[in-house]
């Protein structure tokens, strides 16, 4: 009888103090995490806010095909700004590389949506988690939709990946995260498919703080403000790339549809329809694009771009374009339009059609500056069209040069005019103080300028030097000897 009061006291008191059991083992402390081993531990965890601020461990891949509609408990809940019910993630989980396969959630007019619902804070951390197949479908007015996380006020997200897959929402939706502001997102990738209205991206629909060493591959679809990686940036995106291809209304980029900030050292391969579409970014606003490159090809009406589609009190400094432009108004090899803003160390090698300011490097120029750039792309269209500039107005350029035979075009509204084989010369671009040490390299007489994103006698730019490139340099020798 003893025993059996000392028994039913601790089962009291544990029952005071909580649950009974909670999940597969653990504590919750940082030397002694809660386990998670199965996708009822996975559920319970949305189901017990007192937990969230607790460590989470992920011991085996785990499978939540038996959640359907609303029945996953989401982690983390938001309300509205400064209610007293939101409750944030503010713990730790760490995936361990485990999968959680299957998570599908399916809601009407229905904000902060992802298997973390709301996240902030600064140790806030979802770590190594690897999701398969999830189906996210917020239909109506749902915004901050993610298949990881919906809203990442702070805290960080590393190492995560989204295979396949669908994520649908109205607002701010991501393939991974659908709203980050305070956050950083690193080592991160994503390859499902995302649809959405307004601002939504491959990877990330808003940001607004740090996108680091990531990719997405899915395709993107929709309305307005949609990127292969990211949909709006006012943060600071690096060592990134998206390669899926990218198609709706305003403001489409192969990586990016609208940049408020800084985009470097990225690249974008998919294959890019709309209104102000770019390859790399759709709208450049005060924006800085640098040390990056798309190869897609475009198409759109107004606003069109190999690179950036509408290019305004922006910077763009060491980028290239390769892919096939095509448009209505205002088509570029690299930038559609570009106003008030400085375009530096630039070439375009796509062919470009428009109808109205087509140029194999910028469609139409305005107030702005263009130094030490070139294009050698085909060039056709109706009025105000050439091989470098279409239509040029109050703005220097200086430097630069189109190749008059490749292009197809005598004249343009700027730079100078040079055959291929001056084209493939370096005095060409010596002479007017082209920097062949730290930006520019190439093959002489074989290829045109490049830029040093690649190691010198990289000749086929796969970013290795090796015995294909000897190859490439034995055939043009053999070609100029006529051996």
């Amino acid at each position: 009888m003893k025993k059996q009061s000392i028994l039913l006291a601790i089962v009291f008191l544990l029952a005071a103090c909580g649950r009974v059991a909670a999940y597969s083992g653990g504590t919750g402390e940082p030397n002694d995490p809660y386990l998670i081993a199965t996708a009822e531990d996975m559920n319970e965890i949305g189901a017990n806010p007192d937990d969230w601020d607790a460590y989470f461990l992920l011991t085996a891949d785990i499978n939540l095909a038996d959640y359907t509609g609303t029945q996953f408990n989401i982690i983390g809940y938001f309300e509205k700004w400064d209610s007293p019910n939101n409750v944030s993630f503010t713990g730790i989980f760490d995936g361990d590389k485990h999968t959680i396969s299957n998570f599908t959630y399916t809601t009407t007019d229905t904000d902060y949506i992802g298997i973390f619902g709301y996240i902030d804070g600064t140790k806030a951390e979802i770590k190594d988690l690897n999701l398969v197949d999830p189906d996210v479908n917020a239909a109506g007015d749902s915004d901050s939709v993610g298949s990881l996380v919906g809203h990442l006020e702070a805290g960080t997200v590393i190492g995560c990946a989204i295979n396949s897959g669908n994520t649908v929402g109205q607002n701010y939706v991501g393939g991974l995260v659908g709203y980050n502001h305070r956050g950083t997102i690193s080592d991160c990738n994503a390859n499902g498919k995302v649809s959405g209205n307004w601002v939504f991206g491959g990877l990330v629909g808003y940001n607004f703080n740090t996108i680091l060493n990531c990719n997405a591959s899915g395709s993107v679809s929709g309305h307005q403000n949609m990127g292969g990686l990211v949909g709006c940036n006012y943060g600071h995106i690096s060592n990134c790339y998206a390669i899926g291809g990218v198609s709706g209304d305003d403001y489409t980029g192969g990586l990016v549809g609208k940049n408020y900030s800084t985009v470097s050292n990225c690249y974008a391969a998919g294959d890019i329809s709309g209104h102000y579409a770019g390859g790399l970014v759709g709208e450049n606003y005060y924006g800085q694009t640098s040390n990056c490159y798309a190869t897609g090809n475009v198409s759109g009406t107004i606003y069109t771009g190999g690179l950036v589609g509408w290019n305004w009190k922006s910077t763009i400094e060491n980028c290239y374009a390769t892919g096939s432009v095509s448009g209505d108004s205002y088509t570029g090899g690299l930038v559609g339009w570009n106003g008030n803003s400085t375009i530096s160390n630039c070439y375009a090698t796509g062919a470009v059609g428009g109808n109205d300011y087509t140029g194999g490097l910028v469609g139409r120029n305005g107030n702005s500056t263009i130094e030490n750039c070139y294009a050698t792309g085909s060039v056709s269209g109706d009025s105000y069209t050439g091989g470098l500039v279409g239509y040029n107005s109050l703005s220097t350029i200086t430097a630069s040069f189109w190749d008059i035979e490749t292009s197809g075009q005598s004249s343009s509204a700027g730079g100078n005019p040079k055959t291929t084989a001056e084209m493939k010369r370096q005095f060409t671009f010596t002479n007017v103080n082209w920097d062949f040490i730290e930006v520019w390299n190439t093959g002489e007489n074989q290829t045109y300028p490049f830029l040093r994103v690649y190691p010198a006698g990289d000749i086929d730019h796969d970013n290795i030097v090796n015995f294909v490139d000897v190859a490439i340099l034995a055939g043009h020798w053999l070609e100029e000897t006529g051996q």
